[in-house]
């Protein structure tokens, strides 16, 4: 069974995920097959629009399927990883730019990976179930596939709150933040699907939408706005430390699990972008990090803690998100020269 689902129906070019004994994670297979299905359908006049969900009742799709990645760069062969990122990246803008409206469907864990092929289109449904959330900081990466460029965009400082703690957002979050555009409970989807196939217009979506059930993170706002405004990780971290409210020692905990070196770039990220928006240059940036992670910054360490040995008990680059010299997330930034990320086809 193919581990994605690409066909014609109707109207519409289907793209379902097809790896639920994994969560649908994302492999470099998958990237290379979407990419192509697009391309193809992208002058057909019988598509008018593009759909995308995944089977299974626990995820549309929780992130990368870093394996072969971990393997790989654990014998110090860089090149699988970053061949799969930038193709990866070339699929994330090809989605956002998309001429066509292009339809997802997030149901149960969006992730990392699933963010990017699920929450860059132009109409993102969310359903009851829907777990939204950019946990790359975790392992030892930054927020990547395009999701810095959505973080660089959110309300006031939620961007960086969210990035750096690595929190999970419900439906009305998920709308909130941009990561998605409205709710529709999943039991009307397989009648709004069928709308879709049929008559290829993406104003049913309208007639499906409700209110989402209410989420946490806009009573947040304030205090994230209050902490979160510094220019650094360390004067975030000293806001924080200078406050004795719950939220605090809470959020203190998070960013304390998190990669520093990984939470002290993202902040620097999405200031960037948010100064200048732009997709490209946000997956250019994010690519000038992946790039570089699996031999200068802690993602292979983040992901034996995490994954393979599950001790998660990292032993970071730095000793704590106030210990990260500015020289080393600029290092971290540095442009790539010849090795920078292209929008023009296969690194192979």
């Amino acid at each position: 069974m193919s581990e994605v689902n690409i066909r014609a129906e109707g109207r519409a070019g289907r793209i379902t995920l097809n790896r639920p004994h994994a969560l649908n994670a994302l492999t470099h297979g998958m990237c290379r097959k979407i990419t192509s299905a697009l391309t193809a359908w992208q002058s057909d006049r019988e598509i008018t629009l593009i759909l995308i969900d995944a089977t299974g009742d626990r995820a549309f799709c929780a992130g990368g399927d870093i394996a072969e990645m971990y393997e790989t760069g654990r014998r110090g062969d860089f090149s699988y990883g970053r061949t799969f990122w930038a193709d990866e990246y070339r699929m994330n803008a090809q989605i956002a730019e998309y001429p066509k409206p292009v339809v997802s469907f997030l149901h149960g864990f969006t992730m990392g990976g699933g963010v990017g092929v699920g929450c860059l289109g132009s109409h993102r449904i969310v359903g009851e179930s829907a777990q939204i959330a950019m946990p790359e900081c975790s392992i030892g990466l930054i927020p990547d596939v395009g999701g810095s460029a959505i973080l660089a965009t959110a309300p006031g400082r939620l961007g960086e709150y969210l990035g750096i703690t690595c929190r999970r957002m419900g439906p009305s979050d998920a709308i909130l933040a941009g990561f998605a555009d409205g709710f529709v409970p999943e039991a009307e989807w397989k009648k709004l699907l069928k709308l879709l196939v049929d008559h290829g217009d993406v104003g049913a979506i309208s007639t499906f939408r409700r209110d989402a059930p209410a989420g946490w993170l806009e009573d947040l706002q304030s205090e994230v706005d209050r902490h979160f405004a510094g220019e650094t990780l360390g004067d975030i971290v000293r806001s924080l430390k200078h406050s004795d409210t719950a939220f605090a020692a809470e959020t203190l905990k998070a960013i304390g699990r998190v990669s520093p070196l990984s939470a002290a770039c993202t902040v620097e990220m999405i200031h960037r972008i948010r100064a200048v928006p732009s997709l490209r240059r946000a997956l250019e940036m994010e690519y000038r990090f992946t790039y570089r992670s699996m031999e200068m910054a802690d993602f292979l360490e983040g992901i034996r803690a995490k994954i393979i040995d599950k001790d998660h008990e990292p032993r970071w680059r730095h000793d704590g998100p106030e210990a990260v010299p500015a020289a080393d997330v600029a290092r971290m930034l540095m442009p790539l020269g010849d090795a920078a990320l292209n929008f023009e086809g296969s690194d192979e």
